[in-house]
């Protein structure tokens, strides 16, 4: 009878960590997901740097196609800045967001009236949409390094820079 208590009360002692230890993971990727929405909300939509800040690692690494751009917290903070100045009512909006382990996966829709300078190019006073996908790796609670793509062929050619394809013919 002893033995079998023992190991009634070690596989419940068992059942009990495994459970504590598989949410743990579950939580993190909440917490994550939570982060990059209050980024979205705060620093791109209503121009909070503190929040970019607060969020991302002093030694925060973007990992993006853009010559001459700076790729750590400043840099995120001035594309944030050259953004919302170019589109007076900038608006982001995640279409899609998955966690798993230490990163978060969006896809986005970004963008508003073109009315100050973008990237050089003069307002054009046209709506411009711009779709992006990120993925952000988590480090202790904070972003430390991100990978961006984005449609920047599309805005090109919204803003007129770019011409549309022609008509396929048959």
């Amino acid at each position: 009878m002893n033995s079998k208590k023992v190991v009634l009360t070690v596989f419940v002692g068992l059942v009990i960590l495994l459970a504590l230890f598989c949410q743990k993971p579950k939580d993190e990727s909440i917490a994550n997901k939570a982060a990059i929405q209050q980024l979205v909300d705060e620093a791109w939509n209503k121009g909070n740097f503190a929040v970019v800040d607060e969020l991302l690692s002093t030694n925060y690494v973007l990992h993006v196609d853009a010559p001459g751009a700076r790729k750590d917290r400043e840099g995120y903070k001035q594309a944030i800045a050259m953004y919302r100045a170019a589109f007076p009512d900038f608006l982001f909006t995640i279409e899609d967001m998955i966690a798993v382990g230490d990163k978060v996966v969006i896809r986005c829709t970004m963008g508003g009236t073109h009315e100050g300078e973008l990237m050089g190019v003069a307002p054009t006073g046209k709506k411009l949409s711009m779709t992006a996908i990120a993925i952000r790796r988590f480090e202790d609670g904070k972003i430390v390094e991100e990978w961006v793509e984005t449609n920047m062929l599309g805005v090109m050619q919204q803003m007129g820079v770019i011409p549309m394809p022609g008509k396929l013919t048959e």
